[in-house]
């Protein structure tokens, strides 16, 4: 009666708190998803969540499958590690490099989880600031490329990992914080405070003022999140930063966030590897390991 699939969809369905999102995740359309649990319920007879609750609120029957599920979809993923590795994909090198300031936060319980499954693999991570990451990874100097502005080249390939709205922090006595979203000429008399990079490599730059015509009135930059916020905190100008990446400063009021217009501008992280390691055993469970992570740990991405 219950099947593996089940389970993944159960499981999708809590992490992602609706439908749509769940349904996404587990690559099937809003309407096969909810005739998959309607035929799970007739099966069981018995419902496994409350309609129109937000989030989602599982029954006792849905709770207790999702402890299966909890149980039994690591053992299967572990399982089929091992075998991946007894088929002879264990060896390799994976030298990782970050295009994005705040990735780093997430990236590492990624790296951790993958090293306890794959303790053979060679792993280094740099970040790509200081220099072209994705020429380095043509020639093959690195493996893996984390960014949010591909480049078609012939011999690299992108794996979306998931999409996420870029913010705009702003100190909580701001004359924008109460602001539903801002508009850009709201920045034309503002601070924009950035990290170290290229303003063309930059979302708000280019999705969002440039295609205005509007220009802030001065830029600064800081290397670190917690440096800008605290910037942004005490009045010194506003920033533009992932909403996974403010969650928990917003969680503790420290400042407020708005969206850029009315629409919202909404990215996407890639990881950038060579057309020749896309099957490799190793580098696909790498992949598999950053989403899982990423969507159980990071608030407010959904699916890309």
């Amino acid at each position: 009666m219950i099947e593996l699939r089940h389970l993944k969809t159960l499981s999708a369905l809590r992490d992602a708190g609706s439908l749509v999102e769940a349904a996404d995740r587990v690559h099937l359309t809003q309407s096969a998803l909810s005739h998959q649990i309607k035929d799970l319920e007739d099966r069981l007879n018995c419902s496994l969540f409350i309609r129109k609750t937000k989030p989602i609120c599982f029954t006792s029957a849905g709770q207790r499958l999702l402890t299966l599920a909890d149980e039994v979809l690591p053992m299967i993923r572990n399982t089929e590690r091992d075998i991946a590795r007894l088929a002879g994909g264990e060896a390799g090198r994976l030298n990782i490099s970050i295009d994005c300031h705040s990735c780093f936060d997430w990236l590492m319980p990624t790296i951790d989880h993958f090293r306890q499954h794959w303790p053979e693999v060679e792993m280094d991570l740099s970040s790509g600031f200081i220099f072209q990451p994705l020429p380095a990874l043509a020639r093959g100097d690195l493996d893996l490329v984390i960014t949010s502005d591909p480049e078609p080249r012939a011999t690299i390939t992108y794996i979306p990992l998931f999409s996420y709205e870029s913010l705009l922090a702003v100190g909580k006595r701001h004359r924008l914080a109460n602001k539903k979203y801002v508009h850009a000429t709201d920045l034309e008399s503002e601070t924009v405070i950035t990290y170290p990079v290229d303003q063309n490599r930059l979302d708000l730059f280019t999705r969002f003022l440039e295609p205005a015509g509007v220009e802030p009135h001065d830029t600064r930059t800081a290397e670190l999140t917690l440096m800008i916020l605290q910037l942004v905190a005490s009045g010194r100008g506003v920033a533009a930063l992932p909403n996974w990446a403010l969650h928990e400063y917003l969680q503790r009021d420290y400042v407020a966030a708005k969206s850029l217009g009315e629409r919202g501008v909404w990215c996407t992280l890639y990881a950038a590897i060579r057309e020749d390691q896309k099957n490799s055993e190793f580098m696909v469970d790498f992949l598999d390991t950053a989403k899982q992570v990423s969507f159980s740990t990071l608030t407010g991405i959904r699916s890309a």
